[in-house]
């Protein structure tokens, strides 16, 4: 489980941006902020750079 969600809603950064960011689809982001599907380490990595966090900051503690 990811908290990209979470981290996207306090920034107010919308997921449509992030697929463009990552030049992945929106549905497949939208598979990762929804939990259905969670990303590779490295797109995680990227994430995180684009959003400006660390990327532990985007996974849960449990």
């Amino acid at each position: 489980m990811n908290r990209i969600k979470e981290v996207l809603e306090e920034k107010g950064i919308k997921q449509v941006w992030l697929a463009n960011k990552l030049g992945k689809s929106f549905n497949t982001v939208n598979g990762y902020i929804q939990n259905r599907t969670q990303p590779s380490l490295v797109i995680l990595y990227e994430i995180a750079e684009i959003l400006g966090v660390e990327a532990k900051e985007l996974l849960n503690d449990k």
